[in-house]
């Protein structure tokens, strides 16, 4: 017989010190027989339809809701999957489930649900007929974990690394977990540990220290007992304030779970071993232009991590556009998202110029426009495929989409203006723009990490600066309320 798999998935990073709510609009969503559009490409779902297809499932689709990291989701973009979930499952139910995979990420608050996810999983497992159903999937590497999202599952595992390069194997490996459970009846459990660490995001990259030290002990820990399934590591997302928020680490297995628990507690060990190397400052702005005024090793990439869009900001300051022009430097490039600019420039010609504000409208953290008289380079949709589908956005699919654009040039810097908040996952933005990022002197990179993978193999110098914003690395000025204390480095530890 063949078994039958309802696939599913919501996910949303949710920043929850921003104003601004992630409404059900800003999600890309696909129902039941949509779903099958990711087939073939390099995404997270495509990973779980080539494994059903491998192992000859009959797979049930369901919904797939995907959005940009933002504020806090809202309640009504939970009820729409949960919705859709149940009514998919109730109307399958009587020609039996097998299993179940959900692709979730794991940071997901919502006004009602400060642990959305673990409310999801709760709710799926309260439905007649899924209460035991064998329930695997992919998490992000960046998920605050909780009890309660363990308690609901047998065998979720998150991407091994940051940047994001292993989406569609780690759904690849979740599926053929669920699959071997349903073919052996094994009924796994999953073990969970939250050491008092929470790091930012610059310190979760997996090439380095603490994250690769830990990432090794994992992978040790599943060599050496079988029994013990997947064994996963979370750098947390520090910008979701719920009790969980930090490091955590997860196990499922099919042995006994205070023996899974026990190696848990050694990956504890090691990252309060290491718990300073993942507390990461920048450079200050200034220090940084002295610099470039000097000389440029062409590429440099001036990496904004306050405002770091995959993070949940805006995506719109404009402190290191200032500095650029303030300072004289050309053939520079930053990305801004701005769409009451690129609606105000849309019908401006090629080659005219306009004084307006650019920049700095969200009213987040730091946001400040800046008047400026700028010429009109060109203009789009916005729609371009991905240069690199091991890139940190191959996750959501081949074809990205910044909404409408305009390029405009001020002195020595082009700046791309978009529509949505648009990662720089991709140097495919800037070449569907005309741009070849590659011969240009500076780029600002609002990012953390996940940049890495596609802008590192054509940069000379990487600065990670020290600014204000949403998202900035300094963790204490944050107003964290929910956060479990005491936890480093908010406090001694």
């Amino acid at each position: 017989m063949r078994h039958r798999v309802l696939v599913a998935g919501i996910v949303h990073e949710s920043h929850t010190f921003v104003k601004r709510t992630t409404e059900l609009s800003d999600f890309r969503i696909w129902r039941e027989a949509e779903m099958w559009q990711a087939k073939g490409d390099a995404s997270i779902l495509a990973g779980i339809l080539e494994v059903g297809e491998a192992c000859n499932w009959e797979i049930v689709p369901v919904i797939e809701m995907n959005a940009t990291p933002g504020g806090t989701v809202s309640d009504e973009a939970v009820a729409t999957f949960l919705e859709a979930f149940r009514r998919v499952a109730e109307r399958e139910l009587s020609k039996g489930i097998d299993g179940i995979v959900l692709n979730l990420h794991g940071a997901m608050v919502s006004p009602s649900y400060r642990d959305a996810e673990g409310e999801i999983l709760r709710q799926i497992r309260s439905i007649p007929g899924l209460e035991q159903v064998p329930l695997c999937g992919p998490l992000d590497l960046h998920g605050n974990i909780t009890p309660t999202m363990m308690q609901y599952a047998n065998g979720f595992t998150a991407y091994r690394e940051n940047p994001h390069t292993d989406v569609k194997q780690t759904a690849i490996r979740a599926s053929y977990l669920l699959n071997r459970l349903m073919e052996t009846k094994e009924r796994a459990v999953m073990v969970y540990a939250h050491p008092p660490i929470v790091w930012p995001p610059t310190g979760t990259g997996t090439a380095d220290d603490p994250m690769r030290s830990l990432e090794a002990l994992a992978r040790e820990i599943e060599a050496e007992y079988p029994e013990i399934l997947a064994v996963s590591v979370f750098g947390g997302f520090s910008f979701a304030d719920i009790p969980e928020t930090g490091v955590s680490f997860i196990a499922s297995t099919v042995g006994d779970p205070q023996f899974a628990q026990a190696q848990l507690t050694r990956l504890c060990d090691l990252a309060l071993s290491l718990k300073e190397q993942g507390n990461r400052r920048g450079f200050a702005l200034e220090t940084v232009m002295a610099q470039l005024k000097e000389s440029i090793d062409a590429p440099t990439l001036l990496v904004e991590p306050a405002d770091n869009i995959g993070g949940g900001s805006s995506g719109d300051l404009t402190v290191v556009l200032k500095a650029l022009l303030e300072n004289g430097i050309q053939n520079a490039a930053v990305a801004l998202h701005d769409p009451e600019s690129v609606d105000l420039l849309w019908e401006v010609s090629a080659g005219e110029q306009v004084t307006t504000l650019i920049g700095g409208k969200s009213g987040e953290i730091a946001a400040e426009p800046l008047l400026l008289t700028v010429e009109v380079i060109s203009r789009s949709d916005g729609s371009y495929e991905l240069v690199d589908e091991r890139s940190h956005g191959a996750g959501q699919g081949r074809r990205q989409e910044m909404g409408r654009c305009v390029v405009v040039r001020c002195e020595g810097v082009r700046i791309l203006l978009t529509s949505k908040r648009t990662p720089p996952f991709d140097l495919g933005q800037w070449v569907s723009q005309g741009i070849a990022p590659e011969t240009l002197s500076v780029i600002g990179v609002k990012a953390a990490v996940a940049h890495r993978q596609a802008y590192n193999p054509i940069t000379k110098a990487s600065f990670t600066l020290d600014t204000p914003g949403a998202c900035a690395e300094n963790l204490k000025h944050l107003p964290f309320r929910y956060i479990q204390r005491p936890i480093y480095p908010l406090d001694e530890i």
